[in-house]
């Protein structure tokens, strides 16, 4: 069963109190307990769970996961020739 809208709003009302009143294991607790029933998103990380099944070297590390829409910057052109030395504008008659 897919937890609502109001369940996901009622564990972060709760989170934010508990953190207000400084038990921060409970806010810690509740915070865990979104991630898991909401996703990531629910919370705001960029970090993904350990998926069951994907076992071997590093899969108890966090993956990181770019957020929706994002695009890797355009890779530099590095086709420059014998431009040694050059330091600035040329100054020639």
């Amino acid at each position: 069963m897919a937890p609502t809208d109001a369940d996901l709003d009622d564990l972060r009302r709760r989170m934010r109190e508990a953190a207000a009143a400084e038990d921060y294991d409970t806010a810690a607790q509740l915070r865990a307990r979104l991630e898991t029933l909401g996703g990531a998103a629910a919370v705001g990380s960029n970090l993904k769970r350990q998926e069951p099944g994907r076992m071997g070297l590093g899969t108890d590390t966090p993956a990181h996961r770019p957020p929706a829409g994002w695009k890797p910057p355009k890779k530099p052109d590095l086709t420059t020739s014998g431009v040694k030395g050059r330091r600035g504008p040329r100054t020639d008659p």
